[in-house]
């Protein structure tokens, strides 16, 4: 049998004035979530994030949305990407890196991520439209950014082509979820060895359950 890593977990909240996230995450899991952020769209696309990772995802904002969704957005991406940091751990024995390439009927989308510990978003994606639902569209540049700088990772998302912006967002997420579940895999050939000639991949993030600011 492969050797495989022990089940991987994190819970946090993270709070401000602004907004309150609340975090329970299962990097090995199957895929079961709950999730409420008050913002429609934004959970159809937690919901399809989470799905195909097979992430178990327990995921409650309350933001001001009476100022706008913005605040909610950029703290979720925050918080969850702690919760995938922490996960990880020292990140041993993971393949690091995984990609996808995601068709959508007319959309096709590529996302590639290195899981590196070094924060770093390119985001060629495009919409003829300012909003989805309930959300603006500007925000998902946001969600990605704030989950590639605290999740330390490097993040490429591309649209090839495609001309329906719910098709263009929806196979980004599941690009990102992809090829995500693929980099924190165990890779059975490193034996438990940091994948990187370093010797280490970003900075230890910290241990347990807690609350960020």
């Amino acid at each position: 049998m492969p050797e495989t890593l022990p089940p991987r977990s994190a819970s946090l909240v993270r709070e401000t004035r602004e907004t309150r996230i609340a975090v329970n995450l299962g990097l090995d899991g199957t895929g079961a979530r709950r999730i409420s952020t008050g913002i429609g769209f934004f959970d159809h696309m937690l919901d399809q994030l989470a799905k195909h990772a097979l992430l178990d995802l327990d995921l409650e904002a309350k933001g001001d949305l009476h100022i706008d969704a913005h605040h909610t957005v950029e703290d979720t991406g925050l918080a969850l990407g702690q919760a995938i940091a922490r996960a990880l751990g020292d990140r041993a024995g993971i393949r690091r890196y995984g990609h996808a390439l995601i068709p959508m009927d007319e959309t096709l989308t590529r996302v590639a991520i290195d899981i590196s510990g070094r924060p770093y978003l390119v985001w060629k994606v495009a919409f003829s439209q300012p909003r989805l639902g309930d959300m603006d569209t500007e925000l998902f540049r946001e969600f990605f950014q704030a989950l590639a700088q605290e999740g330390g990772l490097t993040l490429h998302v591309e649209t090839v082509y495609g001309t329906n912006n719910h098709h263009i967002i929806e196979s980004a997420f599941k690009g990102l979820a992809r090829a995500l579940r693929d980099a924190a895999a165990p890779d059975p050939r490193m034996a438990g060895q940091i994948p990187s000639t370093k010797g280490v991949l970003g900075r230890p993030p910290a241990s347990g359950a807690g609350t960020a600011a």
